[in-house]
């Protein structure tokens, strides 16, 4: 809690999410949001991003309606256009490392951040660039067996094993590949009244 006395909840059932919330938040609820997570036809990464981020947000801050909700949303696309979401199981994961072996993958992250009470929203997306080495099957079937990556966008956990399947990653924050873009959460909830630091915004 900030010297508002008010709360942050996290719209996620995510534990890397929370992980890294908990790096700059001692206090924080975690709440899954239930919103339907399909893409649009004809929609752009970009903007399925930015509208599952602010959706999360939304549905949260209705059962929240006195606090500071954080929601994100992370995609990976490919550079002809494909976009990768969670896998859900073994087999889902190993194609998707198959069709990513050796490709320079772009993963999107956004996050919202919500005032309920006041109706302060605020939204940025941070890009993360990465280049998968070559990977052969045995390669894949040992990682997918290591990690399970099946609710990770792309099917990698760059904060365990997964960071072995990568030549370089390029990004403003660190913390976006994995989920959530800390420096941009905290910058956000600086601008709707919340200091992480305690401080009176």
């Amino acid at each position: 809690r900030g010297m508002t006395g008010r709360h942050v909840v996290l719209a996620s059932s995510s534990r890397y999410r929370a992980d890294l919330l908990r790096r700059v938040l001692y206090d924080f609820e975690q709440l899954a949001p239930s919103i339907d997570e399909s893409a649009h036809d004809g929609e752009l990464a970009t903007a399925l991003v930015e509208r599952l981020s602010r959706a999360k947000a939304r549905a949260v801050a209705v059962a929240r309606p006195d606090a500071f909700v954080v929601a994100s949303d992370q995609l990976a696309l490919t550079r002809h256009g494909r976009i990768f979401g969670k896998p859900g199981d073994a087999p889902g994961a190993s194609t998707q490392l198959r069709e990513l072996s050796g490709n320079e993958v772009t993963f999107l992250t956004g996050v919202c951040v919500l005032d309920s009470r006041s109706g302060f929203e605020a939204y940025r997306q941070v890009e993360t660039r990465v280049h998968v080495r070559e990977l052969d099957d045995a390669t894949i079937s040992n990682y997918v067996a290591r990690d399970q990556p099946f609710d990770c966008a792309g099917s990698f956990k760059s904060e365990a094993l997964g960071i072995a399947l990568f030549e370089w990653i390029r990004s403003e924050d660190p913390t976006a590949l994995v989920g959530l873009p800390l420096i941009a959460t905290v910058a956000l909830l600086r601008e709707a009244g919340f200091d992480v630091f305690g401080v009176q915004a």
